[in-house]
C-alpha cells in the first residue's frame, strides 16, 4: 500500500473516537494507560473501526506525552505506553488498514502553562517512541495553537520522511485560536511538509462544512476533516454527543464537495458514524476543484428588553413579550443598540441578555444592560451562568447588579466551555443553577450566601430556565418546582417547534402559577434548521418543517419569510393557552423578532377589541 499514491486516487476514512467508546463503557482514568493494562478493550475498539470501513487506524497515544502522563504518575512509561500503541493498532488492521502514530497537542489556553521548550522536549520522546514500531504515517491533531503545530511539524520533518497529517482545531468558525483564518493556516502547514491538512474536534458537521466553504484546494497536500458527532450536552455531570450516524454519513458528502479527501470522526463518533461515511463515499475520488466562497463577516447577536412592572407579575395577566437579542462577539454596539430601538417601537416589555451564549466571549451584558437601561429607558433582563464565575466572583456580580439597578435576571447552569471558543477554558460551576436560585433568593432577604447581612434586602426578580425538549417531560416539571421551591418566579423555555408540544408544556404545567414564557425561534434557513435538528442537543424539528424549510432552498428572502410564518403558527398556538412569550432572535436579525412582535400586538388588539364590541 502507498498512503500518498492512495489518497490523490480514492477518497480515504478514518477512524472513530476512541475516548467516546471507553468512556461510554465507564471508564474515566488515562485513556493511554489501557494499551498496557488493558490491551485487548483497545484492539476490539481498533477492529471495530476496521470492520466499519475505516482505511486509517490511529494509535491510542493521543495524551501519550510526558507532561499529561504526569499527572497520573507515569510519566516514566512514555515510550511502553506509545510503542504499545502502535502494536495494538497494527495487531487490529492486519494489513488492511494504514497506522498512523497519533500526537495531540499539550498546550491549553494558557500558553503560560508549557513554554515551547517543554513542548519540544515531551514531543521528541513521544515521537521517537512512536517511530520505533514503524508506523505508516504520524498524525498530529487538536492543535488549537498555531505556533505549537508549526513548531512539531518542522520536528516531524527533520526526523522522519513518512505521511504527516496535521489537524488543526478551531476557536470560530474558520479561525483559530490566534485569529488566523483556517485557509491561511492550511497553506502554512503545506508549506512546512504536511501531505495532509486538516481540521478534528469541537465541532460537528454543519461547521466544519461551513468552515470548508471558504478554504481553497491546497496546491499538493490533501484535506482531512474529523468532526464531532455534534456539539455536546452537559447531561447529570458528563458530556453526552448527540449521535445521528445518518446525518453524519450524508455529511460526508459535502465535506468531499468542500475538499476533504480524508474523513473520520473526532468526540462523540462512533463505529456507526464510520460506517455511515464508508457508505457515503465509498470507492469515490477526492475533487479537484471546488467554488470557494469569499470570507464572510461574522453577524454578531445581541440581547435586550424592556418592561415597566416585574415581569414575573404582568406575565400573569397580560400579554408580556420578551426577546433575546444576544451581545456582540467584538467590539462596537451600533447594530445592537439599532435592533434594541427597532425591538422597544415593536412593543417587546423586555429584551434579555445572554451570558456568553454558546460559551463565547461576548460584550458583558451588565454593560449593556446599563446602556439599554439609561439610553433607551429599557428595563432589561441579565442572564447569569453558573459555569463562569466561581462563588466569590458571583456574590459580587449580584451586588452589582442590585446597585446599578438591574434587577431582572434569568439563572442558568450555562454551556460547557468544552463547546465555545475556549475548549480549554475552566467551567466553574461551583454553584448549580438551583444554588443560584436559593442564593439570589437570600440576597432579597438581605443575607449573603454565607448567611452574613448585606445591610439592605435586594429586590431581585428571578427567572430560571425550562428545558421542554427532553424524554420525560414529567421530571422536567419536577425540576421546576424544585427550582420554584428555590425562588424561581418565572420561567423562560428552551425553543419549541411543534404546536404539539406546546399542547403538551401546557398540560404537563397547568397546575403551577409561576408564569412561563414559550420560547420561539424563528429559523433562517433549510441548513439552519438541518443544523438545529441534527447537532443541538435535545431538539427535534417537526418534518413538517424541515420540509416547508427545505422548500424554500437557498433563496434568503423565501427561507425568511417561511421561518417567519411557521413561527406564527407557534406564536399562535403559545398565545391560546400562555400569557408569555420569549422571541429568541437568531443571528442579530432583529427585524423577524420585531415583525413576530408586532404581529403578536396587532392580533392581541383585535381580540380585545372584538371582546369590547360584544360586550
Amino acid at each position: 500500500m502507498n498512503f500518498r499514491k492512495e489518497l490523490k486516487e480514492r477518497m480515504l476514512v478514518g477512524e472513530g473516537a476512541m475516548g467516546t467508546l471507553l468512556y461510554s463503557n465507564g471508564i474515566d482514568q488515562c485513556y493511554e494507560e489501557l494499551n498496557c493494562t488493558n490491551p485487548d478493550q483497545i484492539e476490539s475498539i481498533h477492529r471495530a473501526y476496521l470492520e466499519a470501513g475505516a482505511d486509517i487506524l490511529q494509535s491510542n497515544t493521543y495524551g501519550a506525552n510526558f507532561n499529561k502522563l504526569k499527572r497520573y504518575g507515569l510519566e516514566d512509561e512514555v515510550s511502553r505506553i506509545n510503542r504499545q500503541g502502535v502494536i495494538l493498532a497494527k495487531k487490529a488492521a492486519k494489513g488492511k488498514a494504514y497506522v498512523f502514530g497519533t500526537i495531540g497537542a499539550q498546550r491549553s489556553i494558557r500558553k503560560s502553562d508549557l513554554s515551547m521548550e517543554e513542548i519540544k522536549r515531551g514531543f521528541r520522546e513521544q515521537l521517537y517512541s512512536l517511530l520505533m514500531e514503524n508506523p505508516d504515517g504520524i498524525l498530529l491533531e487538536t492543535f488549537y495553537d498555531l505556533e505549537e503545530l508549526e513548531t512539531v511539524l518542522q520536528i516531524v520533518k527533520n526526523e522522519t520522511g513518512l505521511p504527516i497529517i496535521a489537524n488543526v482545531s478551531m476557536h470560530e468558525l474558520g479561525n483559530l485560536q490566534n485569529g488566523i483564518h483556517l485557509n491561511e493556516a492550511f497553506q502554512k502547514l503545506e508549506q512546512l511538509g504536511a501531505d495532509v491538512v486538516g481540521v478534528n474536534c469541537r465541532l460537528g458537521p454543519h461547521h466544519m462544512i461551513r468552515a470548508l466553504e471558504e478554504v481553497s484546494l491546497p496546491k499538493q497536500a490533501s484535506i482531512a476533516i474529523y468532526p464531532n458527532a455534534s456539539l455536546p450536552d452537559y447531561v447529570d455531570g458528563r458530556l453526552v454527543y448527540k449521535a445521528v450516524p445518518e446525518y453524519f454519513g450524508s455529511s460526508a458528502l459535502e465535506l468531499r464537495e468542500q475538499g476533504a479527501a480524508i474523513i473520520g470522526g473526532c468526540c462523540g463518533t462512533t463505529p456507526l458514524h464510520i460506517q455511515a461515511v464508508k457508505h457515503a463515499i465509498g470507492s469515490l475520488a477526492p475533487v479537484k476543484e471546488k467554488f470557494t466562497k469569499s470570507r464572510e463577516i461574522e453577524v454578531i447577536e445581541v440581547n435586550d428588553r424592556e418592561l415597566e412592572l416585574p415581569l414575573y407579575e404582568k406575565a400573569k395577566t397580560e400579554r408580556t413579550i420578551l426577546v433575546e437579542l444576544d451581545p456582540p462577539k467584538k467590539l462596537g454596539i451600533e447594530s445592537f443598540m439599532t435592533g434594541a430601538e427597532v425591538l422597544k417601537k415593536a412593543g417587546v416589555d423586555s429584551i434579555t441578555l445572554a451570558d456568553n451564549s454558546l460559551a463565547s466571549p461576548r460584550i458583558s451584558n451588565d454593560a449593556l444592560a446599563n446602556l439599554l437601561k439609561n439610553q433607551l429607558n429599557i428595563n432589561p433582563m441579565v442572564h447569569i451562568t453558573c459555569r463562569d464565575r466561581n462563588l466569590i466572583g458571583l456574590q459580587s456580580h449580584l451586588m452589582g447588579l442590585q446597585t446599578v439597578g438591574l434587577n431582572e435576571i434569568l439563572i442558568i447552569t450555562g454551556d460547557p466551555s468544552k463547546i465555545g471558543d475556549f475548549p480549554g477554558a475552566t467551567s466553574v460551576y461551583d454553584l448549580s443553577s438551583f444554588d443560584l436560585i436559593s442564593m439570589v433568593k437570600q440576597f432579597n432577604e438581605g443575607l449573603s450566601y454565607s448567611g452574613q447581612s448585606l445591610g439592605q434586602r435586594a429586590n431581585f426578580k428571578i427567572a430560571a430556565a425550562f428545558n421542554p425538549n427532553v424524554k420525560y417531560l414529567d421530571k422536567a416539571v419536577l425540576r421546576m418546582e424544585k427550582k420554584i421551591a428555590c425562588g424561581a418566579q418565572s420561567f423562560l423555555t428552551q425553543p419549541i417547534y411543534s404546536v404539539e408540544q406546546i399542547e403538551e408544556v401546557y398540560e404537563a404545567t397547568k397546575h403551577l402559577e409561576t408564569p412561563i414564557f414559550i420560547g420561539i425561534m424563528p429559523l433562517t434557513s433549510t441548513r439552519n434548521a438541518e443544523f438545529i435538528h441534527n447537532e443541538i442537543p435535545g431538539i427535534k424539528l417537526p418534518d413538517n418543517v424541515r420540509r416547508a424549510m427545505a422548500l424554500a432552498g437557498d433563496d434568503p428572502v423565501k427561507s425568511r419569510i417561511e421561518g417567519v410564518n411557521i413561527a406564527r403558527e407557534l406564536v399562535d398556538a403559545a398565545r391560546e393557552k400562555f400569557k408569555g412569550i420569549y422571541l429568541i432572535t437568531p443571528f442579530l436579525r432583529y427585524e423577524m423578532t420585531a415583525e413576530l412582535t408586532k404581529y403578536i400586538r396587532k392580533v392581541d388588539s383585535k381580540q380585545t377589541s372584538e371582546v369590547a364590541v360584544h360586550e
